[in-house]
């Protein structure tokens, strides 16, 4: 996963790696028209985690394939500090990607205020409600962003750093959702709409040239998107559902294939 080189936050890592293009012709201007940026005022943690809240999930596996070594980190070598400079840079290229959908409809946009890591159960609470281990999750009412950094960084290893910027994207459209006045009857819309949405981020930062793929990236999602579905015996209208591995996989490729237009925002 290589960023463009129009980030500061990418410009110490990968000067000169890409060239930044404009922005893509397939964005979702005037989808955003008309929807008011909702206040972030729930009393609860909205949007998900690729966990269950009450539950501890491992770190996803990684497929048999074998990438090459110039084309992935995902090894037991991967640093914490490399970790940490794919999150920033995910961060940034969502905050630049959401500004720019926003500002094509004319709307002004609210970054997510902080990207927070704990370490430990209980750590970091969301609306008085401790966060468990082995999760990711959007908290609406702090407006953040927060996840489990061991749990994370295992996943990176063994998924890669694409799985970083499917993560990162993933939970800030929950804070998208948010500003959008986004709410379903069922949990599982809500995360396979963020699916989507991370999807559409990620595509359109490609076809723009601030994100450049790396030969097997295309498999670290679908590794990820493997790893972090429900089981198919979890019924599709329990709270907390996110989807079957299937159901996300098809959520994200057609955001990723066809922009915001396929994630049905409005």
């Amino acid at each position: 996963m290589v960023v463009s080189s129009g980030y500061c936050a990418a410009q110490r890592r990968h000067q000169g790696e890409a060239t930044v293009g404009a922005r893509s012709g397939r964005n979702a201007r005037g989808l955003l028209a008309g929807l008011l940026i909702a206040a972030l005022v729930s009393l609860a943690c909205a949007g998900g985690g690729l966990a269950e809240p009450d539950g501890e999930r491992p770190a996803p596996q990684a497929s048999q394939a074998a990438p090459g070594a110039n084309t992935t980190r995902a090894d037991s070598t991967t640093s914490v500090a490399e970790f940490k400079q794919d999150v920033a840079d995910a961060q940034a290229i969502a905050e630049r990607y959401w500004a720019a959908q926003f500002k094509a409809s004319a709307q002004r946009f609210q970054p997510i205020r902080r990207i927070t890591p704990y370490q430990r159960s209980g750590e970091v609470s969301c609306g008085g409600q401790p966060l468990p281990r082995n999760n990711a999750v959007y908290c609406s009412q702090g407006d953040f962003i927060a996840y489990d950094v061991a749990w994370s960084v295992g996943a990176f290893r063994q998924v890669g750093d694409a799985f970083v910027f499917y993560l990162l994207g993933h939970e800030y459209a929950h804070g998208i959702q948010v500003r959008l006045g986004i709410n379903y009857s069922f949990t599982i819309q809500q995360e396979l709409q963020a699916d989507c949405m991370a999807g559409a981020y990620l595509g359109d930062s490609v076809r723009s040239e601030a994100l450049t793929l790396a030969d097997g990236d295309l498999d670290e999602f679908r590794d990820g998107l493997a790893a972090v579905g429900d089981d198919p015996d979890q019924p599709w209208f329990a709270e907390g559902s996110h989807g079957t591995a299937e159901q996300r996989t098809d959520s994200f490729f057609r955001g990723y294939e066809r922009s915001l237009e396929a994630c049905d925002l409005g």
